[in-house]
């Protein structure tokens, strides 16, 4: 669909330009409906392809494009038949429906405003009095014909400036002019070139004289539909600044020629009482709305001023007071304490997996659950709790009391999180980690906010839904956490960070199918850092990407030597996991065919591994990348089946090829019936969907027995050995002297 307006533009021209050969009225018929029709197509299913928004506004402009089609093949033959207001009955329509869309766009793009509408008053009036002077009233002179006929002659051009007008005021909120916008102005304007040419020829008494006089409506056409098939339909609906000010000089562009048309009018043509009267009327008329202008123009800049000022002190998403408004209310609670009083107590509380909500259901979803939480905070909370947000998932709650009283306001906080959050149709259960600090008459707001921020994360660390009073000592923590991270960025930089390789197995055999990459680090100082402690930290400070990146291709390189010299067979695999942010940008197929060829290792000897989260994402690039990613041939593996919240009906949906159950699971075969029956269920399912199975953390041979047993056919852990780095696994692991040492040990 992004490229359908180049071949659309090409065959617009060429329709245009046979029509203007005038070969025959047939032909000519022929080519205005082509085009057209294109048109009322390209109107229709383009915008709904790109899905621009307003989704709602776009039918309207195809409705347009349509009565405006139907109009113009009309018009000659109805024309000759002395019946012109048929097609009449078609044209007006059309231009209501573009009145309709344009204003739809200017709502989306928040430049409606009472100013603008009174500037669009002043300008129909002001052209208006020329469109009757000039060409109407001459046109009605004419006798013959209807006068309804006559009118509609004159006025139409007036209901072009009107149309070019509302499509100018969409570049009020435009940085730049993208395409679309270029040309949807272009076919405004060939519009009332169009009309224009047939109101003069109107007031000569004609209704009808070429072809040549169509050309304006037929470029017109061509520009509306490069308008909606043009990738940059989807920025017309998205304002990329706040509107122009309302004196501004773009504004006033619009505003000067209207003004001064009256004067124009009386040295042209104000020679007669009435056309003096006239022109005085609407005169008296311009000048009131532009003092009404001027008088909602003043009312909106301090409506504008107030605004800007709310916005400044709270959260644009909640509406709560943000870190600023809230610092200065606290510091006024520390000003009402006296020695040996209460304390001023602050609960800062973030949310739990929020960032695994928004990159498995969009940042919209993520939205409307902070919005929802911060609704369930100030309804629960007691009246005189001030609430905050403090941006993205984090809000503070911030009061007077003693100990037992921080204590009621903590339970009224986890209370909020006891029902799932409903959001556009998903049930979402989440908790929040809570930090809680005090102070006294000497505190200071900004330290009491840093305390609570710090026991925050000390609660996060004892894991989800947990709370902490704040002490002096987890400030090393957080200053070790922060060094920790520090020290990640720069073993990345550094070559610190290296790959392991952990066997897949066949369970029955033991031969070495493939193996699982999975990165490792060694700090210089500390020694080996555990990934359970080092990859968080790198979600959270926003290094997964690059990490999962440097892994993928070492994983890719290993593995290319190792089939160069002959270390694994043909058909040994390599796993590696890839996270959700991977796998939401859609860049990333395109990306990982690169690396396969740069290699040369074939795409069905790769498997990537991700989490259950991944399948719950119905929105936003994912579903799309994932789906790309198995039409390039590699394989696609749940990991840690089990554990979230996968179920077939998201296994049916999505292209995955096999699934890895949780080593929760495994641990307990042979001594937990329960996660013997969970295995055995997985295993059907998995067999019925014709998906592979692979059991992580098999340890002992009672376990490989038992899941032998229920169908498993593959395994991977310590049974076979841990991790180890590339070296030493193709020493062990070698295909021509690993068959007899691959049983494990008894």
């Amino acid at each position: 669909m992004t490229g359908m307006w180049r071949p659309f533009a090409l065959g617009g021209a060429a329709a245009t330009a046979v029509y203007l050969l005038d070969l025959s009225p047939a032909v000519n018929g022929g080519c205005a409906l082509l085009l057209g029709a294109g048109t009322v197509a390209a109107c229709t299913v383009g915008p709904r392809r790109l899905a621009a928004e307003p989704r709602h506004a776009w039918p309207l402009v195809g409705a347009a494009s349509f009565a405006f089609l139907a109009g113009v093949i009309l018009r000659p033959v109805v024309t000759a038949a002395g019946l012109p207001l048929i097609a009449d009955a078609f044209t007006v329509p059309g231009y209501l429906l573009l009145f309709a869309f344009l204003t739809q766009m200017l709502r989306a793009r928040q430049s409606l405003e009472w100013h603008t509408a009174l500037d669009g008053l002043i300008v129909c009036l002001s052209g208006g009095l020329a469109a009757t002077l000039l060409l109407a009233l001459p046109a009605a002179e004419v006798t013959g014909r209807p006068a309804l006929v006559t009118a509609l002659a004159g006025l139409y051009p007036l209901f072009d400036v009107v149309v070019l007008m509302l499509g100018l005021g969409l570049t009020f909120t435009a940085r730049a002019w993208p395409v679309s916008l270029v040309a949807l102005l272009g076919g405004m304007t060939m519009l009332l070139t169009g009309d224009l040419a047939y109101a003069i020829i109107g007031a000569r008494g004609e209704l009808y004289s070429s072809p040549l006089l169509d050309a304006p409506f037929l470029v017109a056409y061509l520009l509306l539909g490069i308008t909606a098939l043009h990738p940059s339909a989807v920025l017309l609906g998205r304002p990329s600044r706040p509107p122009v000010p309302a004196w501004s000089g773009r504004r006033m562009a619009l505003l000067i020629p209207a003004l001064a048309a009256p004067y124009a009018l009386v040295l042209a043509i104000g020679d007669t009482p009435g056309h003096r009267l006239a022109i005085a009327v609407a005169g008296a008329l311009i000048v009131a709305l532009l003092l009404l202008r001027a008088t909602t123009a003043v009312r909106a800049q301090a409506s504008a001023q107030s605004l800007a000022e709310h916005r400044a002190g709270h959260d644009a998403l909640t509406g709560l007071p943000n870190r600023r408004t809230i610092s200065h209310e606290i510091e006024r609670l520390l000003g009402y304490l006296h020695p040996g009083d209460e304390s001023v107590w602050a609960l800062l509380l973030d949310l739990d997996g929020f960032k695994y909500v928004n990159d498995s259901w969009g940042h919209d979803t993520g939205d409307r659950l902070v919005v929802e939480v911060a609704e369930r905070l100030r309804a629960r909370v007691p009246s005189g709790v001030r609430v905050a947000a403090l941006g993205g998932d984090e809000f503070l709650l911030t009061a007077i009391g003693d100990n037992a009283y921080a204590r009621r306001l903590l339970e009224s906080a986890r209370a909020c999180f006891e029902r799932p959050f409903v959001v556009r149709d998903f049930e979402l259960k989440i908790s929040a980690s809570i930090g809680i600090a005090s102070a006294g008459p000497d505190g200071d707001p900004e330290e009491l906010m840093r305390d609570a921020d710090t026991a925050m994360y000390q609660a996060k660390s004892a894991g989800p839904g947990q709370a902490t009073v704040f002490d002096s000592s987890m400030h090393d923590q957080v200053r070790e956490r922060i060094e920790l991270e520090v020290a990640l960025r720069r073993a990345l930089g550094e070559g610190e960070l290296w790959v392991a390789y952990q066997p897949i197995v066949r369970l029955e055999s033991g031969r070495p199918l493939g193996a699982e990459a999975l990165v490792r680090w060694v700090h210089p100082e500390r020694g080996p850092i555990s990934p359970a402690v080092f990859i968080p930290l790198a979600e959270d400070a926003g290094l997964i990407r690059p990490i999962g990146t440097y892994v993928r291709q070492e994983a890719l390189r290993q593995l290319a030597a190792w089939r160069a010299d002959g270390t694994v067979a043909g058909d040994f695999y390599l796993s590696v996991n890839v996270s959700a942010k991977q796998l939401s940008d859609p860049s990333f197929p395109l990306v990982l065919a690169a690396e396969l060829l740069r290699f040369g290792v074939p795409a069905e000897v790769v498997a990537l591994e991700m989490t259950e989260s991944v399948m719950m994402d119905g929105s936003g690039a994912t579903p799309r990348v994932v789906y790309e990613l198995r039409e390039l041939g590699v394989r696609l593996l749940i990991d840690d089946f089990g554990t979230g919240y996968s179920g077939l009906g998201y296994l049916r949906r999505f292209p995955v090829t096999g699934v890895k159950i949780d080593r929760s699971f495994v641990v307990g075969l042979g001594a937990d019936d329960e996660a013997g029956e969970i295995v055995r269920a997985v295993v059907a399912m998995s067999q019925a969907l014709r998906l592979s199975v692979i059991a992580e953390g098999v340890e002992t041979r009672v376990q490989r027995d038992v899941l032998a047993g229920i169908g498993v056919t593959n395994g991977q852990g310590w049974l076979w050995g841990p991790a180890v780095p590339p070296a030493e696994f193709a020493a062990h692991w070698h295909a021509a002297g690993a068959a007899a040492t691959l049983a494990g040990p008894e």
